[in-house]
């Protein structure tokens, strides 16, 4: 069998099997999504984290938890339309970076007369690296999707076929 038919049966496969590669990153994403989400809000330095951004902050985490589930379903079946989705919940992540860690990073409050920094500099480093990981895993999740995308549809128009 020669490499040209290898790829050509890779590809005539990809009709019957999901993109569990993609939809794993997302789950991926989505983990350390919840790992920044559950060191963030654990925090408790004075009344530094009680106020509307925190509370605009777990809104938009739920949403980010919705949406990107919705995409690791619809990169399964390489939808196209999903890769777009995870470009744009990867970048976010990446924003948010500048948002409250960031800010967090850089306050300090005054707590039994004293003042203390909101998010000392492991802490800070940590939830970074939860955004970046998830944000990397979404983007890459998006590329491989793409890709897969375009094999297969590049497959099926030599079959005679469309994606449905």
């Amino acid at each position: 069998m020669t490499t040209q038919d290898e790829r050509t049966i890779a590809r005539d496969r990809m009709r019957f099997i999901k993109n569990t590669q993609s939809s794993r990153l997302c789950y991926l994403g989505i983990l350390f999504d919840v790992f920044f989400f559950v060191n963030i809000y654990k925090s408790d330095v004075g009344t530094y984290y009680y106020n509307y951004k925190i509370g605009l902050s777990i809104v938009y985490n739920l949403i980010f938890l919705l949406a990107a589930f919705l995409a690791s379903e619809g990169v399964k079946n390489y939808k196209k339309e999903y890769s777009y989705s995870l470009f744009i919940l990867g970048i976010l992540q990446f924003v948010r970076i500048f948002i409250i860690p960031m800010q967090a990073h850089s306050a300090k409050i005054e707590v039994d007369n004293a003042l203390v920094g909101v998010m000392g500099n492991g802490q800070f480093t940590l939830v970074c690296a939860y955004l970046i990981i998830s944000g990397a895993a979404l983007l890459i999740a998006g590329l491989i999707n793409l890709k897969k995308y375009k094999e297969l549809s590049e497959h099926l128009k030599s079959i005679g076929q469309e994606m449905a």
